[in-house]
Parts: C-alpha cells; sequence; structure tokens
C-alpha cells in the first residue's frame, strides 16, 4: 500500500478491499455491456420481439435498485462479509440460469431464464454496491471523495471491456453468446478470491450499534417520498401490462393504466408510512432531501442519457462512430476518476465545488453535442459531456458519506437506487417522449401529409408533460437501415443522402432534429442540478465550509443539517 493510501485508510487491509470493490463492479460493468450487445443474438436465436428483448434488459435497472436497496438496509446488521458472500452466489445462480436457455427451446421457456437470469444478475451488482460504496467511505474516512471516484472508475472500464470484447468475439469472431456471457464470471471469480477471508470493518453507526430506526432518521418522511415516489412510478409500470387484458380497446388501455397507477401511488403510501413508523415520524434532514433530489438528476442525465447517446451521435453521424464515441467517452469517465484528489486538494475544490463545475460543463457539452455534424465536432463535445459526468455519482455519495455518518450504510445505498430507479423511469423514458415529440412535430410543420403517413399508431406520453406523437419506428428504421447501407459503400458519408428519396431524406432530417432539440432538452437537467449545487455552496460557507462530520456531533446536536438539529 502507498504511503498516501495508508495515511488515509484505517485498516491495513484497506487497499485490498478497495481493488476487491473495484473488480466487484468491474466484473457488473462487463457483465452489462456484454449482455447488452447480446441482446440481438437472443432474439434471433428464440424469436423475441423488440419488446421482450427490451423487457429483459429493463431487468438492469430493476434487479439492481432492488439489490442497492435492501442490500443497504440490511448491510450494516449483517455485516458487509454475509452479504459479499450473497452477491457472489447470486452471480453464480444468475449464469446458470442464463446459461439455462439452450438450443432448440421453446421461446416462453427460454424468455423466463433470461429474464430471471437477468434480474438475478441485476440483484447481486446493487447488493455488492451496496457494500463497496460505505465499504470504501469507511476504510477512508479523510479522502472519500478521491477513492470513492476510483472504485466507481471500475464501472466504465466495465463498459470498454465488455463493448470490446463484444465487437471482437460478436461482430468480427460470430462466437456463440453463451462463450461470450460466460466472460463476465472471470473478473467474477478475481474479486470473489480478493474478498475471501478479508475482515471488514464497520461502519461508525454500526459499531455504536445504533438501530434500524435511527439511521433512519436522516432519511425520514422527507428522504422516503423521494424513494417511494419513484417506486409509485416503477410499480405502476409493472402492474400495467398485468391488469391489460388481451386485445384490449383502447379504453380497456386507459382504464387499466389509471387503476396500475393507483396501486402503485397506494403501495408508495404504505411504504412511506413504513418509514415514518420506523423513524417515529421524522421529517428528516432537508440537506438530505435535497441530495436526494438531485441524485434523482444524476441518473436521469448519467445513465439516462447514456442509454440514448450512441443512438443520438450514431443517427447524426453513423452507427459505427456512435459507438466509437460512446467508447471514448467511458475512457474519459475512467481516466479522470482518478484525478478526484488532485483536483480536491491541489486545485482546492470542494466535493461541491466539484459537482457544480462537472453541472456546468455537463450542461454546455450537451448542447454542444446538439449541433455536431462532423465526427471531429461531435469528438470535442462528447469530451466536454465526458468530463462533466465523470465525478456525479461517487462524488455525491461522498457528500452524503461525508455529512450523515449516522445512516451507516443506509443512505448511501437508498441515493443510488434512486438514481438507477430515476435512470429507469425518468432518464431513459423522458428522452425517448421528447425524442418522438420533437421529431413528429418537425415532419409535422414541414410535410403534414408525409407525417400522416409516417407517424406512430398511438401517441407518447410522460409524467405532467402533453402528449406527443412520433413517428412509426418500423417505418423510420426501413430508412435508417437503407442510409447505412448507402454510407458503407459511398465514399463521402454525406453523398449517402442522394441515394434517399426526396420524402425519406425529409422523415431522416426530422429525425435528426429531434435528436438535436431532444439533447438541448436533456441539458436543462444538469443546469438544474448547477443551481442546486450553487445553492448547496452558499448553504455551506454560510455555516463555516464544507466538511466531514463526526457522529458524536450529530448526537450532540452541534451539527446542522441532521435530523435532530
Amino acid at each position: 500500500m502507498s504511503a498516501h493510501t495508508q495515511s488515509d485508510a484505517i485498516a491495513t487491509n484497506a487497499n485490498r478491499l478497495l481493488w476487491a470493490g473495484f473488480m466487484a463492479i468491474l466484473a457488473a460493468g462487463v457483465g452489462f455491456s456484454i449482455r447488452n450487445g447480446i441482446l440481438d443474438n437472443w432474439g434471433a436465436e428464440f424469436g423475441f420481439t423488440a419488446g421482450e428483448t427490451g423487457k429483459i434488459s429493463g431487468m438492469g435497472f430493476t434487479g439492481f435498485c432492488f439489490g442497492i436497496v435492501i442490500g443497504g438496509v440490511i448491510a450494516d446488521k449483517i455485516g458487509y462479509g454475509k452479504l459479499v458472500i450473497a452477491a457472489f452466489g447470486l452471480h453464480m445462480i444468475s449464469a446458470l440460469v442464463t446459461l439455462g436457455a439452450t438450443y432448440g427451446m421453446a421461446k416462453e421457456g427460454a424468455y423466463q431464464f433470461l429474464f430471471w437470469g437477468s434480474f438475478l444478475f441485476a440483484f447481486a451488482n446493487g447488493a455488492l454496491e451496496a457494500v463497496a460504496n460505505p465499504l470504501v467511505a469507511t476504510l477512508f474516512p479523510h479522502n472519500r471523495t478521491h477513492y470513492l471516484n476510483i472504485l466507481h472508475a471500475s464501472w466504465p472500464a466495465g463498459l470498454i471491456l465488455g463493448g470490446a470484447m463484444g465487437w471482437v468475439l460478436d461482430d468480427q469472431m460470430k462466437l456463440d453468446w453463451r462463450y461470450q456471457f460466460a466472460i463476465f464470471l472471470v473478473p467474477t471469480v478475481i474479486y470473489g478470491l480478493m474478498f475471501l477471508g478479508q475482515h471488514m470493518p464497520k461502519s461508525e453507526a454500526s459499531k455504536m450499534g445504533l438501530s434500524l430506526g435511527e439511521m433512519f432518521k436522516d432519511v425520514g418522511l422527507l428522504g422516503g417520498l423521494v424513494v417511494c415516489y419513484l417506486l409509485a412510478l416503477f410499480l405502476g409500470a409493472v402492474f400495467e401490462p398485468l391488469l391489460t387484458p388481451a386485445n384490449a380497446t383502447p379504453e380497456q388501455i386507459e382504464g387499466a393504466k389509471q387503476i396500475a397507477t393507483y396501486v402503485g401511488y397506494g403501495i408508495g403510501g404504505a411504504l412511506l408510512f413504513a418509514v415514518g413508523v420506523i423513524t417515529k415520524f421524522s421529517m428528516g434532514s432537508p440537506l438530505l432531501f435535497v441530495l436526494f433530489i438531485a441524485h434523482a438528476l444524476v441518473g436521469a442525465v448519467e445513465l439516462g442519457t447514456d442509454n440514448w447517446i450512441m443512438n443520438i451521435t450514431g443517427n447524426i453521424l453513423s452507427s459505427p462512430e456512435g459507438k466509437i464515441l460512446f467508447v471514448f467517452t467511458s475512457s474519459v469517465m475512467f481516466a479522470l476518476r482518478f484525478c478526484a484528489d488532485f483536483i480536491e486538494k491541489k486545485l482546492g475544490f470542494s466535493p461541491v465545488g466539484i459537482l457544480l463545475t462537472c453541472a456546468v460543463l455537463a450542461c454546455i457539452g450537451l448542447n454542444m453535442t446538439s449541433t455536431i455534424d462532423s465526427f471531429v465536432m461531435a469528438m470535442v463535445a462528447l469530451t466536454v459531456y465526458g468530463v462533466g459526468k465523470t465525478f456525479f455519482w461517487p462524488t455525491m455519495l461522498a457528500v452524503a458519506s461525508d455529512r450523515f455518518p449516522r445512516t451507516g450504510a443506509v443512505a448511501i445505498s437508498i441515493m443510488g437506487g434512486i438514481g438507477m430507479m430515476s435512470a429507469g423511469m425518468i432518464g431513459a423514458p423522458g428522452l425517448g417522449y421528447f425524442k418522438d415529440k420533437y421529431s413528429g412535430e418537425a415532419l409535422q410543420q414541414k410535410n403534414p401529409a408525409l407525417f400522416s403517413e409516417y407517424k406512430a399508431d398511438k401517441p407518447s406520453a410522460f409524467l405532467i408533460f402533453p402528449e406527443g406523437t412520433g413517428l412509426d419506428g418500423k417505418k423510420l428504421g426501413a430508412v435508417q437501415e437503407k442510409l447505412s447501407a448507402a454510407r458503407a459503400t459511398a465514399a463521402d458519408p454525406k453523398a449517402a443522402l442522394s441515394q434517399l428519396s426526396p420524402d425519406e431524406l425529409a422523415v431522416y432530417e426530422a429525425s435528426i432534429e429531434g435528436d438535436r432539440k431532444t439533447l438541448r432538452a436533456d441539458s436543462v437537467i444538469p443546469a438544474t442540478m448547477a443551481v442546486i449545487y450553487l445553492l448547496l455552496m452558499v448553504y455551506f460557507k454560510s455555516i463555516g465550509g464544507y466538511r466531514p462530520v463526526k457522529l458524536e456531533e450529530v448526537h450532540s446536536g452541534t451539527e446542522l443539517g441532521s435530523a435532530e438539529s
């Protein structure tokens, strides 16, 4: 262990545990990337529709949310070691379940194996992060921002490795998807061996023997409101297809949607009441409530945008260029996450100052990306965006750990779940809605008759925004496929546009206009985050500056921002 690391750590095996956590999240990133890359293999082999493969892929968000929230609630009570063992076992079981989808199996059976295999894999990922985040925060109490950023450099590293292996093994070598999938077991076995036999320290809250109710006090009703709202959205989306009868009429579909919404909010309200009972109806910390709101925006702009950015840049430029740019921004994130200590200690940025700077850069980067028309311009724009999004997730966890030691693993695990749920329920669906809305409006304004021919069967809706009708996915896909084939043989990619008919060109341009306006709409999220972080900087300045809080300060009532102050 280096002298610098030794001086920051509270345990002699801190370095090994840090890199074990790094390898665990790397395994999650590799598996996530490979799974996304073989969705088309599953569709071709078993005959899944795009909707069915999308539901299997969606388990990567859902399972993670359950894993990190449940894991965070029980981590301090059962111990980090037992949770690692459970996660390792679930990773192995997920592999067996997924590989149970064998050649010749009926579509329905294969779907169940892949669906639940994906859920178990993601649940294990969430449980591991429920261990790794508070463990690293506990091991390095004097420099959490730096070491949590190092820990989370593993995620983009996993995406890069998984994407590169997928490109070689799938696109080039045409290797069976089962062999590709099994690669994630290599880092899985490595992290298991690295954790094996290691003593893991307890958090401050766990050492003091705080009850679950006391750990939840800073979360309280305010923090619970954020979590339960996102859970209500999620549960409404889960129940809607279950309550919709086959061959339903539009009226039945709308009725099922309303009932599912009521069920989701009902369960969410019951869970919020349970939080109140556990915490003796503590309101919770207003500061932690603000951090939860900010992290919901982080999930929407980082993971939600990542879900779309490759598709959008691929539409504006070309599909291979979109993939290259995605790997490039992931590489930027990986490299910069090792520089948080330099930025904080040498350049004098506080964690909140880092977050404010990142929010401004992310806003600028998204607006720059909305104007790209060449690969070089895209490289510059996405570099700005990539730098901006680099430090959001781990630095937010560091701030919550620094300021709320009483919560142990609870608050930062809930924060991770909020970010992931927001990505799945707000970020990705929201960008899809705006893409539909803006593309449809662009074509309707330019050629109403053509819009009538190409418009989608039903309008898109999102939260409180008015419905907007986009373009039919199959018809737009046919235009994009024709353009992609033309680009493959054209010396100049822009010359390929001449291969499209005037109507097809109008549809393509409307789609691109939708992409550009969607990115500009997306930039409102980091702009809002910048305002929040600026207000937090003012708040911390008013109380003497940002600093980590000791647990004894919370109990003595000397620290502002706690639920008891």
